[in-house]
């Protein structure tokens, strides 16, 4: 096995991330689908906008000094990007700016590279145990859920429909 592989911290991300997706094709998605496209997309846009949390990896004290900090960084920074994205999107979207939906395609595909860039940069960059302290919640917990809520974000941007759907 590789020197970073943890079994068990690799089925919890898994199995949060199967339960995200459960409950979210259970209880989120039918009532997301049947508001109004502008409406939804604010609703789960909103989440995204807690991104900021992403910024307590830069923290001391918050991780170990030994996490690498080119990886602290990009978490750091890319999930305040991502958040300030998801405030504009909102925004956007509850003064049903013309450009919208191009913003939130931006937010979201930004939000999602971002996250599994995180993902990536986490499996090949740290590599002992311990080094992400109490930001073990983040990966194992908040991503799995924000990655499901991009991806229900790309099910109602693809989603045909009248134009009264979509507004």
């Amino acid at each position: 096995m590789p020197t970073g592989f943890n079994l068990p911290f690799i089925l919890s991300v898994a199995g949060a991330l199967l339960t995200s997706a459960v409950v979210a094709s259970v209880y989120v998605w039918p009532f997301v689908r049947a508001m109004p496209r502008h409406d939804a997309l604010r609703l789960l846009v909103a989440f995204h906008a807690f991104r900021f949390l992403g910024m307590n990896f830069m923290v001391a004290g918050f991780v170990s000094p030994e996490l690498n900090p080119d990886f602290a960084s990009q978490v750091g920074w890319g999930d305040l990007i991502a958040a300030t994205l998801a405030l504009i999107s909102m925004a956007a979207l509850s003064w049903r700016w013309s450009v919208a939906i191009p913003i939130v395609w931006i937010f979201n595909v930004w939000g999602t590279l971002d996250l599994l860039n995180a993902y990536y940069m986490g499996a090949t960059k740290i590599l002992g145990p311990g080094l992400i302290g109490a930001g073990i919640y983040v990966p194992a917990l908040y991503v799995p859920l924000l990655l499901v809520g991009h991806a229900l974000i790309f099910m109602l941007l693809l989603r045909p429909g009248s134009e009264a759907q979509k507004s």
